[in-house]
């Protein structure tokens, strides 16, 4: 499952309308998904060090850009990971309506990372083979829905539905869009172990793309078919639309649903962001507490609390906004793994690469183009995008230069540089 799955998609609609919303599903995939896919692909393959994209920049571009590559990793896991319990909260409030009063929302969201945290820091694996079966699990309730909205066919073109509060325009669906296509590169980091990569990789890549992408446009296009207003939607809205086509027990389904998927998909990525400033402490970036590991588990634990700490802090920020210095952060930090790429295939032709972007040093450099274009989409977004009192874009500059800050305080008081990749203490279990 890609980000959120299918929970997170309502905001798309509502900003873009049905049309323009599925051609967004459609399109996103390609020119988003795709290519960063097969950057990763080739960069995972060839350097499969630990620290993955900012050991690939460090060595490309230098310690400079390195230590930024992994501070905006960093910074945008925080908000990222904001989402999910804001997600979950989304979801519970639809069946719960008293959770929304006060700061309730906001101590069920903190509850989510805390739970998260400790289950983490003890070693606790909760998502692990039964991934498979969550998934059918979860995507039963859209299934239902694709199934019963032809019998509604036109009926809900007058449904009285809860009055939504979203803001959010075209411009934010795309972006949101954007978030629900990211994830691709876990599936990068086994490049290497796949059977005739060159032919495969793309092929399984193209083949899970289609995959996902159905799972977003069938459910979205058969609620097209009943007649249900865009402004209808809003995020944690797929339970409202649940219950007006399959009555209580479907919507129970979807917010449940919901819960499970943000929680499952939380905890799960808690396991992987914590592991980058153990990474950057282990290389020097970082003071080496963040390298401490719980003496079981062999967890960060120093690594987890001040992520959660992060997470906690952001909670309030709403979903369209986190999603807007989501994708804003991550962007820049994309833009350095695509120029990583085309560096090292100008400066390191030889280099083994078991899997290889096709078109030569043109490829490398082509496929970093229809990302970036999209990129460009957010700066204009985050200009309209409100915290603290300022714009997106200026808070998202500020996050930007305190890393320029921050490496110059690291060089100032390591001026040796940093640690060697290779040699690296034992890694978290």
């Amino acid at each position: 499952m890609v980000s959120g799955g299918t929970y997170g998609t309502e905001e798309i609609v509502h900003g873009a309308g049905y049309g323009r919303a599925i051609l967004i599903l459609l399109l996103t995939p390609l020119l988003w998904s795709l290519p960063t896919a097969f950057m990763i692909g080739e960069l995972s393959s060839a350097l499969p060090h630990e620290g993955g994209y900012y050991a690939w920049v460090r060595r490309a571009l230098g310690n400079f850009w390195g230590f930024q590559e992994a501070w905006l990793s960093l910074v945008a896991s925080i908000f990222d990971m904001a989402i999910y319990p804001t997600l979950f909260v989304a979801y519970l409030t639809r069946m719960f309506p008293w959770f929304q009063q006060g700061y309730r929302g906001w101590m069920v969201g903190l509850a989510v990372v805390i739970a998260c945290a400790i289950l983490n820091m003890a070693g606790v694996k909760v998502v692990s083979t039964t991934s498979l079966w969550l998934f059918f699990a979860l995507s039963a309730p859209f299934v239902a829905i694709v199934v019963l909205a032809p019998f509604k066919l036109g009926a809900l073109a007058n449904a009285v539905t809860k009055p939504t509060t979203s803001t959010v325009d075209i411009l934010g669906g795309l972006l949101i869009c954007m978030w629900n296509y990211m994830g691709w590169d876990n599936a990068s980091t086994i490049a290497t172990e796949v059977e005739r990569p060159q032919r495969t990789y793309p092929r399984a890549m193209l083949a899970a793309v289609v995959i996902v992408a159905l799972s977003y446009v069938l459910p979205v296009a058969a609620m097209w078919m009943t007649g249900l207003a865009p402004t209808a939607w809003e995020t944690g809205s797929w339970a409202d639309i649940a219950g007006l086509l399959g009555g209580p027990l479907l919507q129970i389904g979807v917010v449940l649903g919901g819960m499970i998927s943000a929680f499952g998909m939380f905890n799960a990525l808690v396991m992987s962001y914590s592991r980058l400033p153990l990474a950057m402490a282990q290389d020097g970036m970082l003071p080496s507490i963040f390298g401490k590991l719980q003496r079981r588990s062999r967890a960060p634990w120093v690594a987890i609390v001040a992520c959660a700490i992060g997470w906690a802090l952001c909670l309030g920020l709403g979903f369209a906004r986190l999603v807007t210095l989501d994708i804003l952060l991550y962007g820049f930090s994309l833009m350095l793994e695509f120029a990583a790429l085309a560096v090292l295939r100008f400066r390191e032709p030889n280099l083994p690469r078991p899997f290889r972007v096709p078109g030569g040093l043109f490829g490398a450099i082509a496929v970093g183009i229809p990302p970036m274009l999209l990129l460009g989409f957010s700066i204009v977004r985050s200009e309209h995008e409100q915290v603290w009192n300022m714009s997106s874009f200026a808070f998202a500059m500020i996050l930007i230069a305190a890393g320029v800050v921050a490496y110059l305080i690291n060089h100032a008081l390591k001026p040796a540089g940093w640690a060697p990749a290779e040699q690296k203490p034992e890694p978290a279990a």
